[in-house]
């Protein structure tokens, strides 16, 4: 290779970098429990949160991915959502109602979908979420961050 080319072979190299960068898979949504010394008997393995990032406007579905060693007749979930540390939104949603019931012990997803306010606030977001059982024993508590841009801004792909 003569020493000329080397800037074409750079040129090349950053406009490959800045087209392909977009199809890069997004990194996996970092979870925690909210209790780091706690045994929950139901264990988080995942979240996929759709389209990441949220948009404003539109419909978001965020898929929890657990398992548990023993079946669940039912129960419920309760999600705190948070603004820059500001609590913004409760909600309490019969398990029932997103997964079938009752539960098999081993792996399930819990699927919650909602669409969002147009007028939401675009920016740093937090979620905090708990699962009892019917008898209102803690089954699990897990906390993760996302992010919602404003949805006329980001094309639909």
């Amino acid at each position: 290779m003569e020493f000329h080319s080397l800037p074409k072979l750079y040129l090349i190299f950053s406009l490959s970098i800045l087209f392909l960068s977009p199809f890069q898979a997004q990194a996996a949504t970092k979870i925690s429990y909210c209790d780091k010394k706690a045994n929950y008997p139901v264990k988080v393995t995942g979240v996929d949160i759709s389209p990441d990032p949220v948009k404003s406007g539109h419909p978001a579905t965020f898929k929890i991915y657990a398992t548990s060693g023993k079946s669940i007749l039912g129960g419920e979930v309760v999600i705190g959502v948070s603004y820059v540390g500001v609590p913004v939104h409760t909600e309490n949603i019969d398990l029932c109602n997103e997964v079938k019931c009752p539960v098999s012990n081993g792996n399930f997803v819990i699927s919650h979908t909602q669409t969002l306010p147009v007028i939401t606030p675009p920016g740093p977001y937090s979620l905090k979420m708990t699962l009892k059982n019917d008898r209102d024993e803690l089954l699990t508590c897990i906390k993760f961050n996302f992010k919602i841009v404003l949805g006329s801004l980001v094309s639909d792909i």
